[in-house]
């Protein structure tokens, strides 16, 4: 084989040929005369040549001449590399084999742990989760199986800088893998520079956002099959429910699209409702009329009680009211609210 020919060869190493087998390999294709010839021609101890003659005729790189049974003779490269690749081949398949056994392993076992550690459900297409650290386990599996829309209520207002952080290569890995995503935050995020950012980051990474005045509850739906949400709106860390009940999901879907289409989007200043009030306002004064709390008013818009205070009575003074009752009442005579309960 001529020099042009042996430096086009590919290198065997990823076919698990060592370096030194495979310069004895190249050096034997050249026709040396013997061991001697080839300790001469790569400048290697007799001991190194005959270990690496040793490998490569384990491997069929090498046989005994036919012409002269004390000379070996190297196989030609065209069957030599298909010897080789073989070899690997046969090895990738034992190893496949050898996986899909584990695999089965892995699920007999996770079948075994469900089967001791499944969260309660008293209900056909009801599963409750208790604790933080169950509810993360569980949508961190959800997370991994969505594969079309993963549709997400996200209330609490302004979002920590350990949250956004951490959820980034999530929201990346799930965009990237052809997931459609819809979000909607609270309005009062739009004052809150960092969770901006962070929702601009998600429109451009192909998620929509949009925001309303409040959310009814924390609530996750993937594929239109399984939805999350919060079994007490005011304390989330405190367990979950999983539904999936097509009928329950159908409900939980249309209000998703109902709370979407009034929703602002995130690009988008949030239009003022009737009277010049903003939708914030205008959800206080619901909110005032169904006889809440400031501090669960607080929650609902995700301000802080302090800010929920300050809305409110500037509302009441606005309307020219003396009790909360009275601004509702003021507020479907004057057209702000079609109603106080709806």
């Amino acid at each position: 084989m001529m020099d042009w020919e042996l430096e086009h060869l590919v290198m065997l190493n990823s076919l698990g040929l060592d370096p030194v087998a495979e310069s004895v390999y190249r050096a034997m294709l050249n026709k040396p005369q013997g061991v001697a010839d080839i300790c001469r021609w790569l400048d290697l101890s007799e001991e190194e040549v005959r270990s690496a003659l040793d490998r490569l005729s384990a491997l069929a790189l090498v046989r005994a001449s036919t012409e002269d049974p004390h000379q070996l003779h190297a196989v030609s490269p065209h069957v030599g590399m298909e010897l080789l690749i073989a070899q690997q081949q046969a090895e990738l398949a034992e190893q496949q084999r050898r996986l899909e056994v584990s695999r089965a392993e892995v699920a007999r076992f996770i079948l075994d742990y469900d089967g001791r550690h499944q969260p309660e459900s008293a209900d056909a297409g009801v599963t409750y989760l208790k604790g933080l650290d169950c509810i993360r386990d569980h949508l961190a599996m959800l997370n991994s199986r969505v594969s079309t829309e993963l549709l997400t209520f996200a209330p609490g207002g302004p979002q920590t800088p350990e949250n956004m952080k951490a959820s980034r290569p999530l929201n990346q890995q799930l965009l990237e893998r052809g997931v459609r995503m819809r979000t909607v935050y609270l309005d009062s995020i739009r004052g809150d520079r960092a969770t901006v950012d962070h929702a601009h980051w998600l429109v451009e990474q192909g998620c929509q956002v949009r925001t309303a005045p409040s959310l009814p509850n924390r609530m996750i739906i993937y594929d239109g099959q399984f939805a999350v949400i919060a079994s007490n709106a005011n304390d989330t860390a405190a367990g979950a429910v999983q539904l999936s009940s097509p009928g329950m999901i159908t409900v939980l879907q249309a209000l998703f699209e109902s709370v979407w289409q009034s929703a602002a989007p995130l690009g988008e200043p949030a239009h003022p409702g009737p009277g010049g009030l903003t939708r914030q306002q205008t959800e206080t004064l619901r909110l005032l009329a169904l006889g809440h709390t400031d501090e669960a008013i607080a929650k609902r818009l995700g301000v802080s009680p302090r800010t929920a205070r300050r809305i409110a009575s500037g509302l009441m003074t606005y309307l020219n009211a003396r009790s909360r009752f009275q601004a509702g009442v003021f507020a479907v005579q004057k057209g702000f609210l079609s109603s106080p309960v709806e």
